[in-house]
């Protein structure tokens, strides 16, 4: 695990990946997150196993290009962000969505 994140390992993740493509994964015990872009995989690994309580047995990241936007005349770049693919234990869920009770 890299020293940045030794302390508060719940700044790795940033959020789950709700998409077509990542529901699919569900079915197959596969979760995927927006993380920091400096995160490791070890890094990874260790936030969601002490976050979720689960236990992790592979991850899967990736760094796509960052985009350009354009605001009349005014051009920049979005935000780096990293996504993770984490595959957990047979046997492991994460609750992402809240039971309804309607």
């Amino acid at each position: 695990m890299t020293e940045m994140f030794k302390e508060r390992l719940a700044d790795v993740i940033r959020r789950p990946l709700i998409t077509e493509k990542a529901t699919k994964g569900l079915d197959i015990n596969q979760y995927t997150f927006e993380v920091d872009h400096r995160a490791a995989k070890p890094d990874i690994k260790a936030a969601v196993e002490k976050l979720f309580d689960v236990k992790v047995i592979g991850i899967s990241t990736m760094n796509p290009p960052r985009r350009s936007r354009r605001v009349g005349r005014f051009s920049g770049k979005r935000a780096q962000v990293k996504k993770a693919i984490v595959r957990l234990a047979e046997g492991n869920s994460i609750q992402l969505f809240p039971d309804s009770e309607s």
